[in-house]
């Protein structure tokens, strides 16, 4: 009887079989996630290799890998373009107004929120919950009627009031969630060494509620900056931005894709610099260790 059973494997070649199946494991994830990055990231290096070709290259019918003759004549050209750089500045003030006066305000409501209880205050949180689920396109024809009423149309004010007030409800939640995370301990503290409110507000949830206004900062200015289907509706090519300007790069003789191409990475820079200044301010867990248990 004890011949017929079959012999368990030792601890040592299951080991081995357990490993040998990881690495198979590793070896398959890896080489979808190579396949996938080169997947996302081919456009990209498409528009970089587009932007520094001639026109002829980039006519041409079997299509350069590389340029044969770098060049930057199609920055120039962009740069030249006609309400290009009216349109950079438009973006950049109407982005800049749109994200602090969402940070503020949104800042004071989540304060609002997460430390006080008031008549309707769950009511207030799922009508925010239920404003982001409503689409863009859907809102499109209301708000131009409202700005169009009050005179708001064809002006940058108008645009960056509908920026800031898009943005306001996801500024609101996501702040709401990083001052719940400050410990009450802390409030009370302060309050009992002598702070009043506002010094309570200034010195304590303030400065541990950073990390939440850099995430929610990212976040609004990526919205603002690359929305294009408000302001091209709303306003005249010179008070547009340049997400609306790449839209419109259309010549007598068809795209101009050179200067189209070298537009879009000059557009994608304001982000990636503004990402890049401020991610080593990203960071979590501040208040961990603050209050003892």
């Amino acid at each position: 009887m004890a011949g017929k059973k079959g012999r368990k494997p030792s601890a040592d070649e299951q080991g081995t079989v357990t490993v040998g199946r990881s690495g198979l494991g590793t070896v398959v994830a890896n080489t979808f996630g190579v396949i996938f990055a080169v997947v996302m990231i081919f456009p990209v290096y498409w528009v970089l290799n587009t932007a520094f070709k001639p026109a002829p290259e980039v006519l041409q019918f079997e299509p350069s890998f590389f340029p044969e003759a770098p060049t930057f004549d199609n920055f120039i050209s962009a740069f030249n373009a006609p309400y290009f750089v009216d349109d950079l500045i438009n973006g950049m003030l109407v982005t800049v107004f749109a994200v602090f006066g969402a940070l503020v305000v949104g800042f004071l409501a989540a304060l609002a929120i997460a430390r006080f209880s008031f008549y309707g205050r769950k009511a207030l949180i799922l009508i925010i919950l239920a404003v982001q689920l409503v689409p863009l396109v859907a809102l499109l024809i209301p708000l131009f009627l409202m700005m169009q009423k009050v005179q708001l149309t064809n002006s940058l004010i108008g645009v960056g009031i509908v920026y800031l007030v898009l943005i306001l409800p996801y500024t609101v939640w996501t702040l709401r969630g990083f001052i719940a995370g400050i410990p009450r301990e802390l409030d009370e503290a302060a309050l009992v060494d002598g702070c009043n409110r506002w010094q309570t507000f200034w010195r304590i949830i303030l400065p541990l509620t950073g990390p939440g206004l850099v995430a929610t900062s990212i976040y609004g200015f990526i919205q603002a900056w690359n929305e294009f289907i408000i302001i091209n509706t709303f306003n005249s090519p010179e008070k547009q931005n340049l997400m609306a300007w790449l839209l419109q790069n259309q010549t007598n003789r068809g795209t101009a894709w050179g200067p189209l191409m070298a537009g879009a990475i000059i557009t994608s820079l304001p982000v990636v610099v503004f990402f890049l200044l401020i991610q080593r301010n990203i960071a979590t867990g501040m208040t961990a260790g603050a209050v003892k248990g």
